[in-house]
Formats: structure tokens, sequence, C-alpha cells
């Protein structure tokens, strides 16, 4: 959430979270010329696609007026939709306190009417992750900070100047003592989210330390998606299939269990969905998600755990033991499958084996990508799988359950199960047939153009260039991730709110007069080993010691710091940090 220039010192951006399937072209000179216009063929008019459509009917009425503002009074085209990100993050943090509230709420009502057995493990779900979270995230702390330049880097120490080691003492110890507080008092990950906005917008306002903010606040928003990833499903996941369980087992739901799930459910999908945005959006070689492929991807998510999760609550409220042993079956085969699927995420090999194994944690209630390629077979396997699974413990809880009890609703918890099942499995194929990243890979099958306007295919052509990334993924186009150049002129004002890929970041990169890339003219760092392949993270996220390496380098740095790693015999730069910022 935060700006990068196109290295001559104009800002072109403000995050890196843009979306590159809501581009468009100018519209001032040609309308038809705009890549936010569609022409259609039967009526031979000029229509607008869908998102786009109240942004382009509101430049067809303001145009005769808009054209003619002075450019200093002209609003900058990033500036249109700012509050985007962070509606994201606060949106974000609602949702945390809405699961942590409400799973406190409902352990002491459980306490109050003497319910001590639900109590306990309502408050267990709770407690025992949150600190797990609060001591990872408390070591990170103590890893970046640690070892040099991250508090003058990232703006946690005072700004000082020469002589005053007594005030540089007492900020440091400071930032200690409020580190060490945040995360008794278990709002490490609240701290993070604020920090994060915080960098963001400092990256927009600052024009000397943009770098260092903006960087700052990529590895920030990075660190506290993980954790809430680990969090959520050693939380949410549980206490979501407990409170289920208790509800059907009591035959009854009370409006505060009811609050209780569907807030675990909310953040579960929550975090799934901007888990994978933001692991889009830091890698240069892949397309960003948009907002609209975020929410459907939520959506995906909501639905698919709802179904599985509403299959383990009935069978556990019948079968305790047996729903325990299926679990840790389940669990294992998942992390087999992982691990034999050779995934690349960590930096040693014990790492990696116990990221696979909390991945299999994750698989008991949901897809989760881990390796690079196309996924169409093993989804369909998992699906296929988890449809089986569902089916079989739904159908063993209807042969033993007590009639008496559950006629009520035994009929409507089998619908949920399997409409749930279904209405995540369309919202999935609607996200990688329309919304994906890449492009739509679904087709309309219809010969008037205006029934692929009304789905949204084909959608708008983009207005950056492709270019190819070397290296593994040469013959593959990628976006070159921002404009190249900052400068507003009267095709920027007149692209729209609704239309702009509003966080640009990177700028196209530079090149000589015969067409061959410029190389940088700062520190480059070397890094002896392949780049992660996607979706992995990239090293210099994972490991901390690259992380505190790139920090000093752009603070102390005036030029552009390169990063480079090992690609066969070949190296190649693949981040340029511009020395502008």
């Amino acid at each position: 959430m935060a700006a990068k220039s196109d290295g001559r010192g104009v800002v072109t951006g403000f995050a890196q979270l843009h979306n590159l399937d809501e581009t468009v072209g100018s519209c001032e000179d040609d309308s038809r010329q705009g890549s936010s216009f569609h022409i259609c063929h039967c009526c031979n008019t000029s229509s607008c696609y869908w998102g786009c459509r109240s942004a382009c009917l509101r430049y067809l009425l303001g145009k005769g007026r808009d054209v003619r503002r002075p450019l200093h009074v002209r609003r900058p085209p990033y500036e249109k939709r700012l509050w985007l990100d962070c509606l994201w993050i606060v949106l974000a943090l609602l949702v945390f306190f809405w699961d942590v509230g409400t799973d406190l709420w409902l352990a002491l009502d459980y306490y109050v009417k003497q319910d001590y057995l639900w109590f306990g493990l309502t408050l267990f779900f709770v407690l025992v992750p949150s600190v797990l979270v609060q001591i990872l995230s408390f070591r990170w702390f103590v890893q970046d900070y640690t070892g040099g330049g991250l508090g003058s880097v990232e703006g946690l120490s005072c700004s000082l100047g020469p002589g005053v080691h007594g005030r540089a003492r007492c900020c440091r110890v400071s930032v200690w003592v409020w580190q060490t507080l945040i995360h008794i008092l278990q709002m490490g990950q609240v701290w993070r989210y604020i920090r994060t906005m915080y960098l963001g917008i400092q990256s927009r306002r600052q024009k000397e330390n943009q770098r260092r903010f903006y960087w700052a606040m990529m590895y920030e928003y990075a660190d506290v998606n993980m954790l809430r990833l680990l969090e959520t499903f050693l939380e949410s996941a549980p206490q979501l299939v407990l409170q289920l369980c208790i509800m059907i087992q009591k035959n009854r739901a009370e409006t505060l269990q009811c609050v209780s799930a569907v807030a675990s459910l909310l953040s579960l999908s929550w975090v799934l969905a901007s888990y994978h945005k933001l692991l889009r959006d830091s890698r240069d070689d892949q397309k960003s998600m948009s907002y609209r492929g975020a929410l459907v991807h939520l959506l995906w998510r909501f639905f698919t755990i709802s179904s599985r999760a509403l299959s383990f609550a009935l069978f556990a409220s019948v079968f305790h033991i047996y729903f325990g042993i299926f679990v840790v079956l389940h669990w294992c085969a998942m992390a087999f499958w992982v691990i034999h699927g050779g995934t690349d995420f960590c930096m040693s090999k014990w790492e990696e084996v116990l990221f696979n194994m909390v991945v299999g944690v994750v698989y008991v209630f949901c897809w989760f990508n881990v390796k690079e390629g196309r996924t169409r077979f093993r989804m369909v396997v998992y699906y296929l799988l988890v449809l089986v699974e569902n089916t079989i413990l739904t159908a063993l809880w209807y042969t033993y359950r007590d009639p008496v009890t559950t006629d009520s609703y035994a009929a409507s918890a089998l619908c949920g199960v399997f409409l749930c099942f279904a209405s995540g499995v369309a919202c999935m194929v609607l996200y990688y047939g329309v919304l994906h990243p890449m492009g739509p890979r679904l087709r309309v099958l219809a010969s008037s153009c205006c029934a692929e306007l009304l789905w949204g295919l084909p959608l708008p052509p983009e207005a950056e260039p492709m270019a190819p990334t070397p290296g593994p993924r040469g013959s593959q186009a990628t976006p070159t991730r921002g404009m190249a150049s900052g400068d507003y002129s009267e095709p920027e004002e007149d692209a729209t709110d609704t239309c702009l890929p509003v966080f640009q970041v990177r700028s196209t990169e530079p090149t000589d007069a015969a067409g061959r890339p410029i190389p940088p003219e700062g520190p480059l760092i070397k890094i002896d080993m392949p780049r992660k392949r996607y979706p992995a993270w990239d090293a210099h996220f994972v490991d901390r010691r690259l992380r505190r390496t790139i920090n000093i380098l752009q603070y102390i740095s005036p030029n552009a710091v390169g990063i480079r790693y090992r690609d066969g015999p070949l190296l190649y730069e693949l981040l340029q940090y511009e020395s502008s910022l």
C-alpha cells in the first residue's frame, strides 16, 4: 500500500495492490479508442464494460466541462481510489475483532451458564493460538530490529542528529517496551495492521523517504497476512466446528453461537482471499488480483468451508472418537500429498517439512495452492475427494442420528451441506473463468457481442505493454506494473476512479537507445539460489537476513538497490528499487 516512482522523482502510484484487469485507456480524444469502451456490432454504438459503466457515463456527461479544467487543479488519478486499500485493511481489522470478540463473549456466556466444558474448550481455542502467534510475531520483531538498521530504516526510532546518543537509547528502549506490551496484550496483529496502513500513507506523503516506507509496508503486510493465516486455521477453524457441534448436540442454536460461527467462517474466508491477493501483488512476475476477484474468491471460500464445517459438525455430534481419527487420517494423507508434490516455500528442508504439515491442516478444510503450474487437475481431485467425504460423513450421521431430536432440521442440514458446496464450486468457476488475474477462461456461447458485454467478456485490452519475463517464465507474457511517467496529462484525468489501476508500483524498466535494459546504478544484492516459483514467496520476503540487508542498503544508498537471483548460468534482475523514492 505504498508508492513507487518512475526513477525520475515523480510518484506514479500509492500502493502495490493495483487491479490490472481494471486498467483503461484514455477516453478524451476518441471514445472508441479508449480501452474501457466496447463497440457493439449489433447496434453500432459504444458501450462500457461491466464495472466501468458508471465511470464512462460520468465521463460522457461531463466531458465538455472537465477537459477545460487547468492541470494544477485536477486530481491525480492515483488519489481517486486511495480509500480502497485503507478500507480493505480496516475491514480486516473489523473481521479480526468480530471473530475474537464473539468467541470471548461466548466463552463468558458458557461460564455464566456453568457449562464449564464448553467454556474451557472455547477459551482454549482462543488463547492458545493467540499466544503462539504472538510469540512468533515478537520473534520476527526481534530478528528484524536487532542486527542493525531497522529502527532507522522503518521509522521505528526518532530522527537523530550527531551526538544525541541518550535520545537514541531512549527511543530504542521505548520501542522495545512498546512492542513487549503490545504482544503481552495479544495485540501484535492489530499493531501490524495499523502500522501497515500508516506506512502506506507515509509512502504517499513523504517525498524523501518513500522507498524505505514502501518496502517497510510490504514486509509488514506480508508478515501480518502470514500470521493471520496461521491463527485462523488454529483458532477460527476448530472454533467453527466446535460451536456447530454444540448446537447440534443441544438441538438448539442460540444467537451468540450463530454470530460466533459466522464470524469464524468469515475470518477464514477473508484471510484466504487476502493472503492470495497479497501474494500475487508482491510478485512482479504475476498479475494482481482485482477487488472483484478478491470478493468472489472470498465467497468461494465462504461456501466451501461452510459445507465442510457443517458436515464435520454433523458427524462429530454422533461419532466423537471416530471424528478425531478421520481428521488425523485426512491430515496425514494431505500432508503426504503436499510433500510428494515437491513444494519450494522455505529456506531449509526441515522448515519445508513443517510448512507442509501446516498446509495439511489447511487442506482439512479447504483447497490451498502450494505448487506452480496448472492446478485444474489437482483441484478436481481434491474437490471430488471432499465431496465424497462430505457425502459419507453426512450419510453416516443421518443413519445413526436420533430421529426424535433431529427430524426438525435433518433435511435442512443435508441441503445446507450440498447447496453450500455447489455454491462454492460455482463461485470458484466464476473466479477462474471470468475474474482470474491471468484473464478469462470461459467464452460465452453467443454470437452477439452484447452477450459478451453482459458477461464482462472479453475484458478490456490492457493499457500497459506486455513484456516477457526472463528466466523460466520467459515464454509467458507478464505485465510491467507501473506507468512510464508520472506527469498527469489530460487523458489521465479522464480515467475515472472505477477504471484505473489505482495502486501502481513498478515502473517500466529503463532502456538505452538500443532498447537494452540499463543496469542499476546502486548496490546489487546477488542471491545464490533460484527464484521461488509462484505461489511461493520470494526469498527476500521470507528470509529475515535478506530483509535486513535490503533495508540497510536502502537507508544508506542514494541510488537504486537491485536484486538478482541465480537462474542457471545467467543472472537477471527481478526487482529495482528506484532511487528517487
